[in-house]
């Protein structure tokens, strides 16, 4: 395969970022959601509002992931009071990865995935950690082969469906 580029993600990319956040959120999760779940959400979620207060935010930041010039994935991290849950200064939250279906099984991911544990070394965090749908055995999968393990559930909400979110987290100093 190609070179894949990694490239932080800035206020001029977010027409990018919208579609690509909608497109690949929409393929993982639409054949077990309702339209009108996934619809609002889509909407909802990947607003321009919503995406400039997240990309203006400087305990947040998102990156592409780049074939040629086409963006085929992204990655969010968020960072101190920004995380969605824990808020903890020693922690960093991978809110999203996200990889066009086409380019599953293509290692975009791992790069994504690498690319965040580089920032919470540099950023020197105690650990990362994230939430995964309980029904995405593909991500929790992953997440297991990259050594996080669960410590928690949490509910999103989808439209008007409460969900499930295993909570896993990964160490990163020796005890």
């Amino acid at each position: 395969m190609e070179v894949i580029n990694i490239k932080k993600a800035t206020i001029d990319d977010i027409n990018q970022l919208q579609k690509i956040g909608r497109q690949t959120f929409s393929e993982t999760f639409s054949a077990g959601n309702s339209e009108e779940n996934m619809a609002k959400y889509l909407e909802e979620g990947f607003s321009l509002e919503k995406l400039t207060t997240e990309l203006n935010d400087p305990g947040s930041e998102f990156y592409f992931a780049l074939l040629n010039k086409d963006v085929i994935g992204y990655l969010k991290l968020n960072f101190g009071q920004s995380q969605t849950e824990l808020k903890d200064n020693k922690a960093l939250e991978i809110e999203r990865i996200y990889v066009l279906k086409e380019f599953h099984g293509k290692k975009v991911g791992q790069l994504l995935y690498e690319k965040a544990l580089e920032i919470a070394r540099q950023k020197q965090v105690d650990y990362v950690w994230l939430g995964v749908w309980e029904e995405n055995p593909r991500a929790i999968n992953f997440y297991k082969k990259n050594g996080f393990v669960e410590f928690d559930k949490h509910i999103f909400k989808l439209g008007d469906d409460e969900q499930t979110d295993i909570m896993m987290k990964l160490n990163l100093i020796e005890k």
